[in-house]
């Protein structure tokens, strides 16, 4: 039996991780078989942990504190990951039902799940961006840079002017490998984000070139200035990057809200509108633009290299980014 402990004890007697606890349940619960199933449900419910680690999650690692409260929160912020063009609406309501039937199998009672994992995601809503990205504005972003820095937040100005210069994520604005990326800029005029990004898209280490303007030079060149010693990103030699999301990050994103910026990928929204303006010539979907009915066959252009410079596999997602197809 994967039981560790009294069942009362730290999650549920599973052990003193969150992460660890869930596939010790599941395995319980399977009874050592079904191993395709038991390799299923524990990495989606690996994601929940990640998700309760980071900035928008409880920062809790014992499932005695997870209440409903809590996957209800989840399940927003896996509803806005799907709105972001950032998961499939299938794979979200997977990772929630995973959540559901691990925590069962960890607490031993139905008491605590959504009882509807695709009402409780809105399935029938809309992956279509419905609002006019913030920090479009580049005189705005350069406020909010200034602002961090005299926050003493020279690490999270950076992330902001290499979201809004490549459209970068989170992620790989923080994890960007700066010298490599400097020495493209200088020989091709290109860089290949590589970094820090998502599988899927034939892998993490799928091409992805973007062209280099004065805007990424003097983001990367910002970036490089404020690099920690003895490192190649914005994370110092001895950083996690769960303390630099902690430390870092989640102030930054305080900031950010006071002075009308939701988040980072509000600028990863910005970046793909301007590059549909400089490909297609006309203003964005969601800025009032209408490529589509005109031109239909350069509106698909734009958006399958937006696609391909965002690192998304689907043109489809582009819409969360730019608008709808109007």
């Amino acid at each position: 039996m994967a039981l560790v402990g009294r069942r009362d004890a730290r999650n549920f007697g599973y052990g003193r991780q969150l992460s660890y606890a869930g596939p010790q349940a599941l395995r319980d619960l399977f009874g050592g078989g079904h191993y395709g199933t038991v390799k299923a449900y524990s990495d989606r419910w690996q994601a929940f942990v990640r998700w309760c680690r980071s900035e928008d999650g409880p920062g809790f690692n014992d499932a005695r504190q997870i209440a409903r409260r809590t996957l209800l929160d989840y399940a927003r912020y896996l509803r806005q990951q799907v709105e972001q063009g950032e998961l499939a609406i299938a794979t979200a309501q997977n990772r929630l039902s995973s959540v559901n039937r691990t925590m069962a199998a960890l607490r031993g009672d139905l008491n605590v799940k959504v009882p509807s994992p695709s009402k409780a995601l809105g399935m029938q809503r809309t992956s279509v961006r419905c609002s006019v990205p913030q920090g479009q504005d580049r005189e705005h972003v350069k406020r909010i840079v200034d602002v961090l820095c005299e926050h003493q937040q020279p690490r999270a100005a950076a992330i902001v002017q290499l979201a809004r210069a490549t459209g970068m994520r989170l992620r790989e604005a923080i994890l960007a490998d700066l010298p490599r990326l400097k020495r493209e800029a200088e020989h091709y005029d290109k860089i290949n984000i590589q970094d820090g990004n998502k599988g899927g898209r034939g892998g993490a280490t799928a091409p992805r070139w973007i062209t280099v303007d004065d805007h990424i030079r003097e983001a990367l060149r910002y970036a490089e200035q404020v690099s920690p010693d003895g490192s190649r990103n914005l994370l110092a030699p001895n950083e996690s990057y769960l303390d630099f999301q902690r430390e870092i990050v989640r102030p930054a994103r305080d900031i950010l809200h006071t002075h009308d910026l939701k988040g980072f990928h509000e600028l990863r929204a910005a970046y793909a509108c301007e590059r549909y303006e400089q490909i297609t010539h006309h203003l964005a979907p969601i800025n009032g633009g209408r490529c589509r009915r005109l031109d239909p066959r350069l509106d698909r252009e734009a958006r399958l290299q937006i696609s391909y410079e965002l690192g998304h596999g689907r043109i489809d997602v582009v819409s969360a980014y730019i608008g709808g197809r109007v």
